[in-house]
């Protein structure tokens, strides 16, 4: 894909399965919008906006993005267009933003990993997590699952780690690339359960989950909204919820934490929007009002939970303290793996 195909409008490709029909249905108009909204008044904003999402269109990261570029495209009355800029890890689509003018006019919808992540994973990182963008807010938090393929005769946590030992590096896991939290999780299982899995990185989730529905990898982990329908029908199989806490939507399936030997297990994960830094304070102030607003309309709160996706909003200060609190986590995190990328 070009730098010229990934810039269009809230419209994805490749969203196959009914979870994401669902999401994008929610924000299907979003493609009108981007033909020209009529500007609810004259001044700022007064061209589209453009929301870089670092992943490709069609994974849970691209349709949250369209679903909240919705409901922001009608409060501003000028178009919200999507820019998929995939690749590192998130990495290339923050660097494009980091680099953009501080003009409110071109905002990241980053996610954990391409923020507090990715500096200790790239020794030639382009980018500052903290110095290069302007926190704006929060806005989703949600957790990762452990799904198995049919194929996989292992029905808990436990079964999966005594399959793993008897067959080292014979399983393996489909990530949505290097230094994705769909591929922490995984070095963090391997890590505390002391087994060799195999990893199989791709270029997002949409190409990982195609393959590992095809049978390609005996596992995933990943946002939990890829897989509600395929749990439901059976072709796959959830065996555990990275976060603390079972999810609403799933409450039969455990926390992998509640797994003997795994009660330091944890890996819950959210996404924010930020501009580059030195955008004006009463632009970044004016974002946090829209976005924040858009965000609790109770049509896109309950979408979201229906997705096992909560809704979580901070001020920009909060959003912040978070990055600089995560970023040194992590770093313990991917230092024990022994996991480093060029």
């Amino acid at each position: 894909m070009t730098a010229a195909d990934s810039r269009m409008p809230c419209r994805a490709r490749g969203t196959s399965h009914p979870t994401r029909r669902r999401m994008l249905l929610a924000g299907a108009s979003l493609g009108l919008s981007a033909l020209g909204l009529p500007a609810r008044a004259a001044g700022y904003p007064d061209k589209p906006i453009r929301l870089v999402v670092p992943f490709p269109a069609g994974g849970a990261t691209d349709l949250m993005a369209r679903t909240m570029g919705q409901k922001l495209a009608e409060r501003l009355g000028q178009a919200v267009v999507i820019d998929n800029r995939a690749g590192a890890g998130g990495g290339i689509g923050a660097e494009a933003v980091a680099t953009s003018a501080p003009d409110g006019y071109t905002l990241l919808f980053a996610t954990m990993g391409s923020l507090t992540i990715n500096p200790s994973l790239y020794k030639n990182l382009r980018y500052d997590p903290v110095r290069s963008f302007d926190p704006i807010t929060l806005t989703h938090n949600t957790s990762n699952l452990l799904v198995v393929g049919p194929d996989v005769p292992a029905r808990s946590v436990a079964e999966l780690i005594a399959l793993a030992r008897k067959a080292p590096g014979e399983l393996s896991f489909a990530s949505a690339g290097n230094g994705t939290t769909s591929h922490l999780s995984g070095e963090l299982f391997k890590s505390l359960a002391k087994v060799d899995l195999t990893h199989v990185p791709y270029k997002g989730s949409a190409p990982a989950m195609t393959d590992f529905l095809g049978g390609r990898t005996s596992m995933m982990f990943d946002t939990a909204s890829n897989f509600v329908d395929y749990v439901k029908t059976g072709k796959v199989r959830p065996l555990g919820v990275t976060g603390r806490k079972r999810l609403p939507s799933m409450p039969n399936v455990p926390s992998i934490s509640e797994t003997p030997g795994m009660s330091d297990y944890e890996m819950s994960l959210w996404l924010g929007v930020l501009a580059p830094a030195g955008t004006p304070g009463a632009i970044v102030a004016r974002r946090h009002d829209e976005i924040g607003a858009a965000m609790s309309s109770p049509d896109i709160v309950r979408q979201m939970a229906d997705a096992g996706i909560d809704v979580r909003l901070s001020t920009p200060k909060e959003f912040a303290a978070l990055i600089r609190t995560d970023t040194a986590r992590w770093s313990e995190v991917v230092k024990r793996s022994g996991v480093r990328l060029d």
